[in-house]
């Protein structure tokens, strides 16, 4: 059985501007805003509900 040879190419660290998505930054941005989020709200063991309530959102906001 012959190997097949596989192309990889390095992404640019922006998966919606290397699917080519209009607004890439914006979406890629607003990614990074969501990870930050939940990396705080795990750090402080916090429900979605939870952190609602503290910021003042209902909880659908949050997720």
């Amino acid at each position: 059985m012959e190997e097949e040879e596989i192309m990889i190419e390095q992404g640019s660290g922006n998966v919606f501007a290397d699917l080519g998505y209009p607004d890439a930054e914006e979406h890629f941005a607003k990614s990074q805003l969501v990870l930050a989020i939940s990396n705080a709200l795990r750090a402080r063991n916090m429900t979605q509900a939870e952190a609602a309530v503290l910021i003042g959102l209902d909880q659908p906001k949050v997720s």
